[in-house]
């Protein structure tokens, strides 16, 4: 089995920061893309950041020149740094990663984290 656990959420005021964390375990070969979904109540999931194996990374507009995603590929962790919050982030958050297991003859499979609240104060 995979697990996908993310963690760091909470409560901030607005211009305040998090750091939020999605390790990755179980039966795990190797790992694509990592990446950080929000979904707020009445809107659907949007991708927030991804980062590929090789490192490059991608960002909706919105959190653009705020937010930073990493990845520790020794650790199976992905990170997701928020800065400058803004009370349109709240949502939750929730790991998204590529995952290729032994045994899968070479096939990938999408896995999601359980998700993190993100609550920040008007």
């Amino acid at each position: 089995q995979v697990q996908v656990v993310e963690s760091g959420g909470g409560l901030v005021q607005p211009g305040g920061s998090l750091r939020l964390s999605c390790v990755v375990s179980g039966s795990i070969f190797a790992i694509n893309a990592m990446g950080w979904y929000r979904q707020a109540p009445g809107k659907e999931r949007e991708l927030v950041a991804s980062v590929a194996s090789g490192g490059s990374t991608n960002y909706v507009d919105s959190v653009k020149g705020r937010f930073t995603i990493s990845r520790d590929n020794a650790k199976n962790t992905v990170y997701l740094q928020m800065n400058s919050l803004k009370p349109e982030d709240t949502a939750v958050y929730y790991c998204n990663v590529r995952v290729l297991k032994y045994g899968s003859a070479g096939s990938y499979t999408t896995y999601w984290g359980q998700g993190t609240q993100v609550t920040v104060s008007s």
